[in-house]
C-alpha cells in the first residue's frame, strides 16, 4: 500500500485502535504495514487494526475484520466492534438499533447513549473442539495442566469467535499475567494460541480481570475476554449473570440472560484524533 491513508484512532476503555475505512476497494494493510501502524513509537500505536469494509449480509451496515500489533488476524474484538459502532454513527449511522459483520458472524448492535454501545457477542462455545482445546473429548468447568515443568495451571476455556483460558486469581494485581500468558499462549494446548484472562471475583456482579492478549499482550481491556470471563465464571456458579468487569482501562458491563442466550457487552467508545499515513 502506497500513498495516503486516512486512519482513526479510537480506544475502547484503553484498548485502543486505528480505524481504516476500506469501503472504497482500498486493499487490506499487509503485515507489514499493521506492524509499522501500531508501532508506539514510531507508528501510531495501537493494540489492533480494525478495517471497516463493505456488509456482506443483507442486514448489515458495514463489516469489520481485526488485525493484531503484530500483523496477524483476529476474529473478534468487542472493544473494537464497538468502536466501529461510533465510527459509523459518526459516518451517518442514524438508527439506535443495527448490524454489523465481522469475521465469525453478525452482531446486532444498540446505542446506548453517552458514547457507550451494547454489542450482541453471540454464544460462548465450551465443547473444546470449537474452542479449540487439544487433548479433552469433553468440556470441563476448569481443565488442569501442566504447560511445562514450572507451570501448573487451572484454567476455564471458551470460545467468544476466537479462544480464551479463563484464570480465576485471589488478586489480579499479583498474578504473573505476563509469564503465564505467554506459556499459555505458546503451548501446543491451544493449536490457535488464546487470549489469557486473569479474573479476580469481588461480588456475584463484580469481577476485575486482565488479559494477555495473542499477537498484542497485555492490554487495558478485551472485549471478549470479558465475555469469556463472565461466561466462564457463570458456568461455575461464581458469579450471576449481570456482571460490572473493572479493566485496567475502564469498565464493561456484561450479561449472559441464559445458557443459549447471546453474551451483552456494553461500554464506551471513544475517539482519540483523526490522521494521515503516508506510505
Amino acid at each position: 500500500m502506497t500513498g495516503r491513508l486516512r486512519f482513526s484512532k479510537m480506544h475502547g476503555a484503553g484498548n485502543d485502535f486505528v480505524v481504516l475505512d476500506l469501503r472504497d476497494g482500498t486493499p487490506p494493510p499487509s503485515a507489514g504495514l499493521c506492524r509499522a501502524l501500531a508501532g508506539r513509537h514510531t507508528g501510531v500505536g495501537c493494540d489492533q487494526i480494525l478495517t471497516i469494509e463493505s456488509p456482506r449480509t443483507t442486514g448489515a451496515v458495514a463489516a469489520y475484520r481485526i488485525w493484531n500489533a503484530d500483523g496477524s488476524g483476529s476474529q473478534q474484538c468487542g472493544n473494537g466492534a464497538r468502536c466501529v459502532a461510533a465510527w459509523l454513527v459518526r459516518d451517518g449511522v442514524s438508527a439506535t438499533r443495527f448490524e454489523l459483520d465481522s469475521p465469525t458472524g453478525t452482531h446486532a448492535v444498540d446505542v446506548l447513549g453517552d458514547g457507550r454501545y451494547r454489542v450482541a457477542m453471540g454464544v460462548p462455545e465450551f465443547e473444546p473442539v470449537r474452542i479449540p482445546l487439544v487433548k479433552f473429548d469433553a468440556a470441563q468447568d476448569e481443565y488442569d495442566v501442566a504447560f511445562d515443568e514450572d507451570t501448573r495451571v487451572r484454567f476455564g476455556a471458551v470460545s467468544m469467535g476466537n479462544p480464551h483460558a479463563v484464570v480465576e486469581v485471589a488478586s489480579v494485581d499479583d498474578a504473573p499475567v505476563a509469564r503465564i500468558g505467554s506459556t499459555v499462549q505458546q503451548s501446543a494446548w491451544f493449536p490457535e494460541s488464546a487470549n489469557v484472562g486473569f479474573a479476580q471475583v469481588l461480588a456475584p456482579d463484580r469481577i476485575r480481570l486482565r488479559v494477555f492478549e495473542r499477537g498484542v499482550g497485555e492490554t487495558l481491556a478485551c472485549g471478549s475476554g470479558a465475555c469469556a470471563a463472565v461466561a466462564v465464571l457463570v458456568r461455575r456458579g461464581r458469579v450471576g449473570r449481570d456482571v460490572a468487569v473493572s479493566l485496567p482501562g475502564g469498565e464493561l458491563h456484561i450479561a449472559w440472560p441464559a445458557a443459549d442466550a447471546q453474551v451483552l457487552m456494553a461500554g464506551p467508545a471513544a475517539f482519540v484524533f483523526e490522521g494521515e499515513w503516508i506510505a
